[in-house]
């Protein structure tokens, strides 16, 4: 399909570069979803008559091979270009999602954990990394906002895939307030038909995206942008660095660590946001002042922050650098977290605004982080070495629940905790962000031994 070939998708002169995030947001927007799997988590527990964490493993398999197929495919995204590889993404969401409906149609999980996990989360690393390099390149005068207006994207996919998906379900199981109520869980049958429905749908999406999006001619510069004025810092190179070379300085490596210890610590509170809540206001008697409602309530706020979060604070990155954001998530991050250990459970104000900010700071991280590397090892095979990166996420994504759930275990059963039981894990979150704001201190300019000769770099990206 010559279509998607990267040659065949370079923008005419006169293009408009604010075709491009929507393009990105399409799929970002789509593959979002993944926030949203708690919607049929219990009718699929019902359905195969399995444990929470027989379904849970769902989820850990997708984000695992998203961290995976970033890595490996990094490169490949860096050489087809957007056009096909988020192509590639779309297939393989979409599909994932199909093979998942068989599974759940013949009543056979391990094709769940084959399509949504496995395949589904090859689509989900590709597509994640696959407008990132574009959206830099298309605006080198704001790095940040621009990977921010398409990350946020994935923050708020759980926005429209939640009310959406609840919405489907009700419809196909033919949902009757009067009779149902309340205590409705949706059917198994329903679940698959919901999957059927999102396969197709986040593929037609997804391809809005592959269909609009646009490479920039070599050496085109938005009209009044110096180069030369971008480098306010020593931190902001001008020179790149190869995907290969780049994991073999310690500055990728703080940046791993950096990200890693961030995202360990947001799942902090993600991973446990509406039994948190519930258990920091439960009084003597064992009730608690937060019913389910409100509590399903805090867990839109925080899904509104980690969207919020990922465009704001990046948008800010361009203005204070890069460090300087990441010395801020972890700093101020620590305080905030030692103020909901101690204080949270003395106003419900505090606690909202102390998370909100806090899963806030977890949003910006993600989207900061391709503009960071943009900085550090420039714009050559940065999609590449993102891919990478995101090796930290799939780690996080296992250590976080690990760390919280073993901690919680050690403290009571659920339902019966109070705000003190949640001492230990919350400190222990203060302690990863100090651990995380000394390693970004620690974050240098990259050493000039490992930068791209021009000649090859030239050679390189000839008729890119």
């Amino acid at each position: 399909m010559n279509w998607l070939d990267r040659s065949r998708s370079l923008a005419p002169p006169g293009f408009n570069r604010w075709l491009i995030p929507p393009a990105a947001l399409a799929v970002h927007l789509c593959i979002g979803q993944a926030y949203a799997t708690s919607v049929y988590k219990s009718a699929l527990i019902g359905h195969f008559e399995v444990t929470q964490t027989a379904i849970g493993v769902i989820f850990s398999i997708a984000i695992v091979m998203l961290g995976l197929s970033a890595a490996f495919m990094g490169t490949w995204v860096e050489r087809s270009g957007p056009r096909k590889s988020m192509f590639v993404a779309a297939s393989f969401w979409g599909v994932g999602f199909l093979v998942g409906a068989a599974g759940i149609f013949t009543g056979q999980l391990w094709l769940v954990y084959l399509g949504y996990g496995f395949i589904g989360g090859i689509g989900l690393g590709i597509g994640y990394i696959s407008p990132v390099s574009t959206l830099m390149k298309w605006f080198p005068d704001r790095p940040g906002m621009a990977t921010g207006l398409a990350i946020m994207g994935f923050g708020g996919g759980a926005l429209v895939a939640s009310p959406m998906s609840t919405a489907l379900l009700k419809f196909f199981d033919g949902f009757n307030p009067a009779i149902d109520g309340a205590d409705w869980i949706a059917s198994g049958s329903s679940v698959g038909k919901l999957f059927l429905t999102l396969g197709l749908l986040y593929f037609a999406v997804m391809m809005y995206g592959v269909a609009n999006i646009r490479v920039p001619a070599p050496g085109w510069k938005p009209r009044g942008f110096d180069p030369a004025k971008t480098r306010t810092s020593a931190m902001v190179t001008t020179a790149n660095v190869s995907a290969a070379n780049a994991i073999k300085t310690k500055s990728f490596w703080l940046v791993w660590i950096v990200l890693f210890l961030n995202v360990t610590a947001g799942i902090g509170i993600l991973e446990q946001a509406s039994p948190m809540i519930q258990d920091f206001f439960r009084g003597a008697d064992g009730n608690s002042a937060v019913n389910a409602a409100v509590a399903a309530g805090f867990v839109g706020m925080l899904s509104i922050g980690n969207m919020a979060g990922r465009f704001i604070w990046s948008s800010t990155s361009d203005v204070i650098g890069r460090k300087g954001i990441y010395m801020m998530y972890l700093g101020i991050g620590a305080v905030f977290y030692a103020v909901l250990a101690f204080f949270g459970g003395s106003s419900m104000l505090l606690f909202v605004a102390m998370a909100v900010v806090i899963i806030s700071f977890y949003g910006g991280a993600f989207a900061t982080a391709p503009a960071y590397l943009k900085d550090l090892f420039g714009t050559f095979q940065v999609g590449a070495i993102h891919g990478r990166l995101l090796t930290a996420w799939s780690a996080a994504g296992i250590a976080g629940p690990l760390i919280v759930n073993g901690l919680l275990d050690m403290q009571g059963k659920p339902g019966t905790m109070n705000a003190h039981n949640y001492l230990p894990v919350l400190l222990t979150m203060v302690v990863l962000l100090v651990i995380g704001f000394i390693a970004s201190t620690l974050i240098k300019p990259v050493d000039a031994k490992y930068h791209e000769p021009e000649e090859e770099l030239a050679s390189a990206t000839k008729g890119s």
